[in-house]
């Protein structure tokens, strides 16, 4: 389906939730791909692994507590389609990693849970990864059921990708199904 072109590299953005934002709020980042991808050759993003890492305001704590305003949780999606500032249901084919961590300020505790990605039971390393030939990929963090607490949270995205080469039938057949989640 795909050779490697490249190592595995780490591609990183970061949203800012403002502090004291509404609950339901929903802030985006970009990760840009154009630099990669390319139709004329058939070059491809290949997502290995993705990481959510949270931070709590100007010294970039891990002070879950502080988070949020009172119990709720923070959510955050990374698509390869631009989901306009909103999340996606899990059967969205752009989907590519989501996860959220749940604040329960009453009793002092904090789970931080990461679906399962998409493409992860395949028999080989490249069949594992989630292919990209969109030149963009979507960050949209969230907070539900409280307001951001008194500072900024920040949702950082870690992406571990590399460059491959796909056939025009795979190419083909990767482009339909993004679009078609559209």
């Amino acid at each position: 389906m795909a050779t490697a072109r490249t190592g595995t590299f780490y591609l990183t953005e970061t949203v800012a939730m403002t502090a004291a934002a509404a609950d339901g709020s929903r802030f985006t980042g970009t990760l840009d791909l154009s630099a990669y991808v390319s139709v004329p050759t058939g070059l491809a993003i290949a997502v290995h692994g993705v990481d959510f890492i949270w931070q709590n305001g100007s010294l970039y704590d891990g002070n879950v507590n502080g988070m949020t305003a009172a119990n709720g949780a923070l959510s955050v999606q990374l698509t390869d389609l631009n989901p306009g500032g909103l999340f996606v249901r899990a059967d969205n084919h752009s989907l590519i990693a989501s996860g959220s961590l749940n604040i329960d300020k009453a009793n002092n505790v904090a789970t931080h849970a990461n679906d399962l990605y998409p493409d992860n039971f395949g028999p080989g390393a490249l069949s594992e990864a989630f292919m990209v030939v969109n030149d963009g990929l979507f960050l949209t963090a969230g907070n539900d059921g409280t307001a951001v607490g008194t500072a900024t949270v920040n949702c950082t995205v870690r992406v571990r990708a590399s460059v491959v080469k796909l056939g025009t039938k795979d190419w083909m057949a990767i482009a339909i199904q993004s679009t078609a989640s559209d």
